[in-house]
């Protein structure tokens, strides 16, 4: 039986159990999964009894025969770069890791209106929908703004394709958007788009969609 068990949300909506999920796929380990389908009275008891916050994601790891619980997808990420140094899921250089840890900061924090216009829709295609709705504007065009940077800076001079040239936590924090943008479709600078297509064809993505096209869709939100 694995030590890690990780309980995350509909793979289709939940992107905060996406974010979760990424750094436990990226360092290699053997780990169990258990889909809760929190529009549903007993699942929702069933991850209140289990998580502090009543939320997915939720990692709970058997530590020296110790459940330790980390139920937050930062937290996760970070408990994970720990315990894992040699998965790199943050940059080796205290300035891009400085950076890194900042940008995923403020993905965790803020972003508001996307959130609210531009919903996690992982199979969903509705170009246009919600781009004119308050703040969005703002907020593509810092996201493109920091992308750009990140790719300019660390990504493309270490050769690979994503934020930081390898896969971390910031790609983990901000994957989610790519898929938002493939939903609805914004007009994108072209060094942007070129890293939605790199993380959208990350491998262990592609088997969270597998597995999202293989789900049964989610009940309908409780009014």
């Amino acid at each position: 039986m694995p030590d890690f068990h990780i309980y995350v949300g509909y793979r289709t909506i939940s992107s905060w159990s996406l974010r979760g999920w990424l750094p436990l796929k990226k360092v290699g380990v053997p780990f169990d999964e258990t889909l809760i389908r929190y529009r549903v009275a007993e699942e929702k008891a069933k991850l209140v009894a289990l998580s502090p916050t009543g939320k997915v994601p939720l990692l709970v790891h058997t530590r020296d025969g110790v459940e330790v619980r980390v139920w937050d997808s930062l937290a996760i990420g970070e408990y994970l770069a720990e315990l894992f140094p040699a998965a790199h899921l943050w940059p080796t250089d205290p300035v891009a890791r400085a950076h890194a840890r900042s940008i995923s900061a403020e993905m965790h924090s803020g972003f508001r209106p996307l959130r609210d216009h531009l919903s996690m829709a992982l199979l969903e295609r509705w170009p246009g929908e919600g781009l004119h709705g308050e703040g969005v504007a703002a907020d593509i065009a810092r996201i493109e703004t920091m992308w750009t940077h990140c790719r300019e800076t660390w990504g493309r001079p270490h050769g690979g394709p994503y934020l930081f040239g390898h896969f971390t936590i910031a790609d983990a924090m901000y994957l989610p958007v790519a898929t938002r943008f493939r939903t609805y479709m914004p007009h994108l600078m072209p060094m942007c788009m070129e890293y939605v297509e790199a993380v959208l064809a990350d491998p262990d993505f592609l088997e969270w969609e597998a597995q999202a096209e293989r789900d049964p869709p989610p009940e309908p939100p409780t009014p």
